[in-house]
């Protein structure tokens, strides 16, 4: 479970360009764009193309519902200058051997920018930092080398490969499997604390990026 820190929702993390936080009502329309993109859907296990009516704003609570409950962490990445426009979201939710699942997906605009890898470091530092997992996985479609490169540079090395269901691909699709242990984690600190926003300091009003 994730700890009390991340269970509000002014919880923030800080990168040199991005601000991690909660996601909104307000961000429907932005996590829709992001979500409507064929590019970006056919790469994930859950967003359906087309994407339909109302996904964004049962997304968004969702997310919130689970955030406040500790189960896991959804996190919308949005630039911290100008109008913080959402570029992408990012999660992580732990899974009963013990292990935490991560997963991403950002506007194609914005692919090539080194987004999702500036976004999922200090999310993998939180979670090892913030809880006692003891590791991270994430898993990747083969034909998605992009995703795979984003992985490796924060410290996850291949594992295996398989046929996953993927519902809303509609059927079995191969991927490629990563894990980061926390004792590799613990290795790779040359990143950096992350640096966490609480209720005293609170903030103002994807080649294909995504993860399974």
């Amino acid at each position: 479970m994730f700890p009390e820190i991340t269970r509000d929702d002014v919880f923030r993390l800080e990168t040199r360009r991005l601000w991690l936080r909660w996601p909104r009502a307000s961000d429907a329309q932005g996590v829709a764009r992001i979500a409507a993109r064929k590019e970006v859907a056919d790469m994930t296990a859950n967003i359906p193309h087309p994407y339909p009516p109302g996904a964004a704003e049962a997304w968004i609570f969702d997310a919130r519902s689970r955030n406040a409950a500790g189960a896991q962490l959804t996190l919308l990445a949005t630039l911290n200058r100008g109008a913080r426009e959402p570029v992408g979201f990012v999660s992580a939710r732990f899974e009963p051997d013990g292990t935490a699942v991560l997963g991403y997906a950002y506007a194609t605009e914005h692919w090539g920018k080194g987004y999702a890898t500036e976004a999922l470091q200090p999310v993998v530092d939180a979670l090892f930092t913030l809880t006692e997992v003891e590791a991270a996985t994430a898993q990747t479609r083969v034909t998605n080398p992009a995703s795979q490169r984003v992985l490796r540079k924060c410290g996850f090395s291949y594992e295996s490969s398989g046929l996953v269901e993927m519902k809303a691909r509609g059927g079995l699709f191969p991927v490629d499997r990563f894990r980061l242990d926390r004792k590799v984690w613990r290795s790779l600190k040359g990143w950096g604390e992350p640096r966490y926003r609480s209720r005293e300091a609170e903030p103002p009003a994807a080649e294909t990026v995504a993860c399974l």
